[in-house]
């Protein structure tokens, strides 16, 4: 019987690590990018960490892929040469309240198989003089990479195979039925047995054309970072991160060596009023009144009121996002940081305003849809793939 044939739309990073895993048995596979780049939005504009996942709920689809993935990432990081660093992190606790919460996280880790350790205040100092932390999680497997160059190594690797990757083809129309898959993408079309959907902040809208009613609902939620002034980088050695707060799905304002050796504070959370809205000048009246219009969002924004209305002061006022990061270093002051561009995250939000907690992956008839992928996709990009090409039957 012939070998299936593929369409993979979206070159981030997920996309890019499909066609790549699919071109080693030599499936016929065509990928469909609508930028004129790879990894032009979440891979390109992510923080660069290769994450040891001690946050993630023991069994959950994060949980497994992501230390599978961290193993993964960074043995393809040493085979192909991408420059990448296992420098470690601390999660620090900085208050009594934040302690069990940390000691919490220590047992998650150890669930997860990730190697991490408490550490008390005099040990954290040996590996971060400057932090504050009455006690912290060292967390040995964290590391530091550049997505953006595994994502080329991946789309490298995939044409090398006999792989299509086609850029500027945005995806108009797409027509499927029990027979297969035709995708229009305005200069041109493909049809292929078999669709798989990695289009990140476009992922829902993309299963509507496919015929398929999406689970979630994709909220863009902008991160705007900082980082510190050349002379200030000193101040951090590898990755400070403060204990999560369990309520919501992003870590919290951290600190984080760069592989360029800066150090970026951040980021955020405010809603993006463009899918791909970088800047507050930027606004699509489509993504905005999706977003706001969504009963899913109107019932989370109404639970998070407080919580939403701090990250928009903190991205209007640099002197509370300074003082965000004094709780984790006292001694950085408002004058310290500069602006450092900003990254999207397509995050899903269910019908009844509740936060997708880990990876959503819809199947359906000749498709698989990457609903809900955001951190740590990337570090998860080869296990993620992997699991994609399982369900949907097309590996060897």
């Amino acid at each position: 019987m012939a070998r299936a044939s593929v369409t993979v739309i979206g070159g981030g990073i997920l996309g890019l690590a499909v066609a790549e895993r699919l071109s080693r048995s030599g499936t016929n596979v065509t990928l469909l990018e609508k930028e004129s780049t790879w990894s032009a939005h979440q891979t390109g504009h992510n923080s660069g960490v290769i994450h040891a996942g001690p946050y993630y709920a023991p069994g959950s689809l994060k949980a497994t892929l992501c230390t599978a993935g961290n193993r993964s990432m960074v043995e393809f990081a040493r085979e192909h040469g991408v420059p990448h660093e296992l420098c470690g992190k601390l999660i620090v606790a900085v208050t009594k309240e934040e302690i069990p919460r940390l000691e919490h996280l220590y047992q998650r880790a150890m669930a997860n198989g990730v190697p991490a350790r408490i550490v008390s205040e005099e040990e954290a100092r040996e590996f971060e003089p400057n932090v504050s932390a009455l006690r912290a999680l060292r967390v040995e497997s964290t590391g530091i990479i550049d997505y953006s160059q595994v994502g080329s190594a991946f789309a490298q690797l995939a044409a090398g195979r006999g792989a299509e990757l086609i850029r500027g083809a945005r995806v108009e129309r797409i027509d499927a039925t029990s027979a297969g898959v035709v995708v229009d993408y305005g200069t041109g079309h493909v049809a292929s047995d078999f669709l798989i959907n990695c289009a990140g902040l476009q992922a829902d809208r993309i299963a509507a054309l496919a015929g398929v009613a999406p689970s979630v609902r994709i909220v863009p939620f902008r991160g705007e970072y900082y980082e510190l002034v050349p002379e200030k980088r000193g101040l951090v050695n590898g990755l400070v991160y403060p204990v999560p707060d369990p309520s919501l799905p992003f870590l919290g304002v951290h600190l984080t060596r760069m592989m360029d050796g800066s150090v970026h504070a951040g980021p955020n959370a405010v809603l993006a009023l463009a899918r791909e809205g970088y800047d507050w000048k930027t606004i699509d009246l489509r993504d905005a009144f999706d977003s706001i219009g969504y009963p899913g969002f109107l019932r989370m924004a109404g639970r998070n009121v407080g919580t939403g209305a701090r990250e928009v002061a903190r991205s209007l006022s640099k002197g509370l996002f300074a003082r965000s990061l004094a709780k984790l270093v006292p001694t950085i002051e408002r004058n310290d940081i500069v602006r450092a561009g900003a990254g999207v995250r397509a995050q899903a939000v269910r019908r009844d305003g509740t936060l997708a907690d880990d990876f959503v992956i819809q199947r359906a008839a000749n498709q698989v849809h990457v609903l809900n992928a955001p951190s740590p996709a990337a570090t998860s990009a080869l296990e993620i793939a992997r699991y994609i090409v399982d369900i949907a039957g097309l590996g060897r």
